[in-house]
């Protein structure tokens, strides 16, 4: 007996136990975030092929794709660059270089 007037009493009460909400869609994944066109990693020619990315390493490396030595290292990315630099090339000229490469599309 105690069965059924808890049954009935459920069945009474609207939206109780018989309505079920469909769960909420999960959310659509974010779109990864384009890579950028030029890196420190990115050879050096290959930026200075591009006129943003030209002007990118002559503003912040002034003189460098003058120097007599271009075709020797123009191969190499910046960051392999640095290390054969006698410290010239220094973390902070290479962030601000960076970010101006990370700014071209």
């Amino acid at each position: 007996m105690m069965n059924k007037l808890l049954l009935a009493t459920l069945l009474a009460l609207p939206g109780t136990a018989l309505a079920q909400t469909a769960p909420a869609p999960a959310p659509a994944p974010a779109a990864p975030a384009a890579a950028p066109k030029f890196t420190l990693d990115t050879p050096i020619q290959e930026i200075v092929a591009d006129a943003q990315g030209k002007a990118a390493i002559d503003k912040n490396l002034p003189g460098l794709i003058g120097l007599p030595q271009y075709d020797m290292f123009k191969g190499l990315s910046l960051n392999q660059l640095k290390a054969y630099s006698d410290g010239k090339l220094t973390d902070e000229i290479l962030a601000k270089t960076a970010a101006d490469l990370a700014a071209i599309k």
